[in-house]
Formats: structure tokens, sequence, C-alpha cells
């Protein structure tokens, strides 16, 4: 750990900073949030555990030439020091520095009011707060904060943040393990197949969850997985949740309470049924994806490789959403997903809308084109229709 003075008191530097083989890789918000330093705002990051916050934050405080506040929120003394709202305890605290880093701060209570008093406060302050959960850290700095505050997700390594470390061969050789592996961090460092799945089972298995089991006293941690499991078998399928609460012996509300949870702990997320009130569309279903391939495969413990798989179709299709939804937040792309489907069954499997344009995907494994299904095009003859496949999928999520 490393000691840093901040007038009276001292910053303990959490031993959490690791130094990955993936430290080359720029991630894509980098500059974004560097541009922001120095513009008296309070920058957010949230993302899963384990995807690279505190390693950002190293970064940005590495690269930095004033003095900066390192705050590590898990630690007792960092929370006793931010929830006092005392100003001249943040006097003390943050002297001259022009730039407050704070990691894990949904962590601590009350944060928003914190953030407010110290930004308000300090007009030559920028302060940078990571949070594995959208529990505590975007809900409740919202409201106070509200002009003064810019928010970023952090993803798993994006295909896109690697195009300037791979050559494309090299890019084309690592897709099988990206569908069954994904991208976390330190998948990048690990070489071992079984330690790989190691990894990955312990964070399906516990570290993913503890904000969940922190903030919202989830009695059952054990139906938790349970519905995991269930959501990853049906990846790419519409989910009821009435089915899964049969399955799990749960109530409806209690299914769905759960799927938010885990929505907001950046374990999984939804995409909705589009439609326009045609009779014939469906309306209210939903489908769920994994944010990551490797921790679908490890809720599911199943690593094998691709050639003895009958899943390949949902690893591509859970791969290619994943890597579009990086895609479009990276880029601060206002766009809304979908999928489409009517009652005789014509589908697509994703549907983007944006400024009263819609374009319609079909993800494919195999190389051949899919046919745009015909009430589509009838009802939608402005829309364009396009198959991603092996051979174009690069361009789909880059």
């Amino acid at each position: 750990a490393v000691l840093i003075p901040t007038g009276e008191f001292y910053v303990n530097f959490t031993d959490k900073l690791v130094n990955f083989t993936f430290s080359m890789i720029k991630r894509a918000i980098y500059d974004k949030i560097e541009a922001t330093i120095g513009k008296n705002k309070v920058v957010i990051i949230t993302g899963a555990r384990r995807v690279g916050k505190t390693h950002l934050l190293e970064n940005l405080m590495q690269h930095f030439n004033g003095k900066c506040v390192y705050l590590n929120g898990d630690l007792p003394e960092t929370k006793s020091i931010i929830s006092e709202k005392n100003l001249n305890t943040y006097e003390r605290l943050i002297g001259k520095s022009r730039l407050l880093l704070i990691d894990e701060a949904q962590l601590i209570p009350d944060i928003g009011r914190s953030l407010k008093i110290i930004i308000d406060n300090f007009k030559e302050l920028t302060v940078i707060a990571t949070g594995s959960s959208s529990f505590d850290l975007v809900n409740k700095t919202g409201e106070p904060l509200t002009g003064r505050q810019l928010h970023f997700k952090l993803f798993p390594i994006a295909q896109m943040e690697l195009i300037e470390k791979e050559s494309l061969d090299e890019t084309m050789r690592n897709l099988d393990e990206r569908l069954i592996y994904g991208s976390y961090p330190e998948i990048f460092s690990i070489q071992e197949d079984t330690e790989k799945k190691n990894y990955l089972q312990e964070i399906a298995s516990s570290y993913l969850l503890k904000d969940i089991l922190l903030f919202e006293q989830v009695r059952n941690s054990n139906k938790m997985l349970q519905l995991l499991q269930l959501v990853a078998y049906q990846v790419g399928s519409e989910i009821s949740a009435e089915e899964l609460g049969k399955q799990l012996s749960l109530k409806r509300e209690t299914v769905l309470r759960y799927l938010d949870l885990l929505s907001k702990i950046y374990v999984i997320y939804r995409v909705g049924a589009y439609s326009s009130n045609l009779r014939k569309e469906i309306v209210k279903s939903s489908k769920w994806y994994f944010v990551d391939n490797g921790i679908r495969n490890a809720v599911i413990n199943n690593f094998s490789g691709l050639s003895s798989r009958n899943d390949i179709g949902a690893l591509w299709e859970n791969y290619l959403m994943g890597e579009r939804i990086k895609r479009n937040a990276y880029n601060r792309f206002n766009i809304n997903s979908y999928f489409w489907r009517t009652y005789d069954r014509q589908e697509i499997d994703l549907i983007e809308e944006a400024d009263g344009q819609l374009n319609a995907f079909e993800l494919k494994w195999k190389s051949d084109s899919a046919k745009v299904p015909i009430f589509f095009s009838k009802s939608y003859p402005k829309a364009s229709f396009e198959t991603v496949n092996r051979q174009n999928y690069l361009d789909f999520i880059t």
C-alpha cells in the first residue's frame, strides 16, 4: 500500500491495484473522462466488479500533472471522512488538489449529498467516482447533482478497444476463446484454461452478487444463482417471469425484482419487444442477455469448445449483442434496442431505433444470409435490414 499525505489525513491506496497484461489497452472512455478534468463536474463510472474501474482510475492519476487525492470507499476511514459532511474536514482532505478520485463510492453512505457539498465548495475540483452497481451511486446522486454529473459505463474489454493491439488474423483466431471465456480484463492475463474457468466461476458464484446481498439483503442467494442459470439457458429466447417463477417456486414479482437487481449490478440486461401497435406483433415479451459470455458459461459450468456445443447460436448472439451495446455506449450513441416477433413467429434478432430510423439485424453464426420477414418489410418499408455473420461482424461491433 502507498500512503499519500493530504493535510491531516493519510489516504490509503488499496492493494486492489493490479498490473494486468492488458495495461497497454486504452479504454474507450478514457479520453472522454480525462477531458472532464478541470470542469468542476462529478464524473461517475459504473460497471460490474472486476471490469477495470480501479485500473482506469490509476491511469488517470498517473497521467494527471496536478495534485490529486485517491480514496477507497471500501475502507472504514474513507467512509468516516466522506460521510462526515464537514466542510473543514473536506478542506483538510482535499487542500489544493484539483482531482479527487473515489473508488467503490457506492459503499459510502449518502454519497450523493457528500459529493454535492464537495463540488459546490471546491470550484476548481473534479471528482471521479466509481461504483460496481447503480444502487447508491447513480440513483442517490441524481437529484442533488442535477446538471453537475456525468455518467459513463465501463464494460469488460470491448473488441473496439483491441483494434490497435490485434491484427485481423489474431482477432479471428481469438474469436472462439472470447465466445467461451469472454473478455473480463484478468482473463487476458491468465494462460491456463483451468485457471480461467476457476476465475470466472468464482466471480459468477459470489463476487458479482456482493452488492445485491449487501444492499438489498436478498435472503436466498441460491435462488438468485438458479435464476441466472435459467436465464443463461434461454439467452436469445423470450423469457416468461411466470414460467421462471414456477420453476423456482418464486412469485412472479420476486423473479422480476431479482432480474432487475441483476441488471443493476451489470450481470445481465433486458431487451424488450418492438411494436408500432400492429395486432400481429408481440409487445410485452422480454429477452435477457449476459454482459459477458464468460460469466454466462460459468453460470452453467460449460466451457466446452465450440465444436462440441449445441448452443453456439446463443453464444454468438450474446457476444454480438454485448459488443454492440459496448460500441453504442462508448460512442455515446442514443439508440434504443429491441427484438421483433409476430404471433406467427416471424422474427428479427435486433431492431435499433434512432432519430426515427429503424435498422434491423439478423445475427447468424453461419455465413448464409437471412431474408427480411415479409410482414416486417411491408410494415416498415423504410427500415434497413442486414445479416451479421462471421464475415462482416467486425463492422457491426467496432
